[in-house]
């Protein structure tokens, strides 16, 4: 009889035992009792009431989970409009599929959350990704998309999701947006390739075009730098030759002023040195001079014949 009374309770065990629970150091759980949430422990040990009375929801918190939203370049075309074909500004159409990283929030709502929608929230995110992403291609042109949504669609959709996710209550935040596929329809690829290789001409063209602008544009201001210190130089030294001079022939005309009110024939011996000065430069400058009657070379009056390499002048 005792025996046939433990071989009763050993159901009885096996049955209180599934109300023990072991929470992985990755993770944190949630127990409901009747459906309400009782409890949220973390790592380790846990015991509640069996099975059939509470449930316990183990949840990775700390592995990132990913999934792929919009156009799947493999697979097979069902309908004219597949999956993340999205229309752009212009009325073009083009794919684009999106990689989306996320995690399961740490926080009490979040695990609530998560439980409660978890069979919803991969549907619920692609959703929510796909129409960030379809907002983003409509406000531009085809070029624009092409152009610049590999590197500008992720931050906008990485925006747009932190806006509408929390009243979406999924328990999740997303923590990398990327572009896997951007491109045109393959009925219309080649001619989009073509002419954005065009485009990649000209820029590249208006790029050298910039560069050889600017080199001369340096090149001239290098040449108009020296000549202006060349300018300056060279007004430098005419302005100081001048003062030079103008002091010599103030200093020359005192004293001819000073010798003037004794000698009555200053003016003459001032006329006649002059004349040697002028002489000895154009000789000095290869300008050939010689008397033309050396009978009154030593007399009052002395008169040359000058040629020099502008022609030939007579006095």
């Amino acid at each position: 009889m005792p025996r046939t009374r433990y071989v009763l309770l050993l159901p009885l065990f096996a049955y209180l035992a599934t109300g023990i629970y072991q929470v992985g150091p990755d993770e944190r759980a949630v127990v409901r009792r009747f459906g309400a949430v009782v409890a949220r422990p973390g790592p380790g040990l846990g015991f509640g009431l069996p099975w059939g009375i509470d449930r316990v929801d183990r949840v990775p918190v700390r592995t990132v989970r990913q999934i792929r939203v919009g156009y799947d370049p493999d697979a097979p075309a069902e309908s004219s409009s597949p999956a993340g074909t999205l229309l752009t500004g212009d009325q073009n159409l083009v794919n684009v599929r999106l990689v989306i990283d996320y995690a399961i929030g740490e926080t009490d709502d979040d695990l609530d959350y998560y439980v409660i929608h978890r069979e919803q929230v991969d549907a619920a995110l692609s959703r929510a990704a796909e129409a960030a992403a379809a907002e983003w291609a409509a406000g531009r042109t085809i070029d624009q998309v092409l152009r610049t949504g590999n590197a500008l669609l992720p931050a906008w959709v990485m925006d747009r999701l932190g806006e509408r996710l929390p009243g979406l209550r999924l328990g999740v935040r997303v923590q990398r947006a990327s572009v896997a596929h951007l491109a045109a329809p393959d009925e219309v690829r080649a001619s989009f390739e073509a002419v954005d290789q065009a485009q990649t001409a000209i820029r590249t063209r208006e790029t050298q075009a910039e560069q050889e602008r600017d080199q001369r544009l340096s090149q001239a201001a290098a040449i108009r730098y020296k000549l202006e210190q060349e300018a300056a130089q060279y007004r430098t030294e005419h302005l100081a030759q001048a003062r030079a001079d103008a002091t010599a022939f103030g200093n020359e005309l005192a004293a001819y002023r000073g010798v003037a009110r004794t000698n009555p024939d200053a003016l003459s011996f001032l006329w006649w040195h002059e004349m040697h000065e002028t002489l000895d430069v154009m000789t000095a400058r290869g300008s050939k001079t010689k008397p033309l009657d050396h009978f009154l070379l030593n007399g009052e009056l002395n008169i040359y014949e000058v040629s020099d390499f502008f022609g030939v002048m007579r006095r």
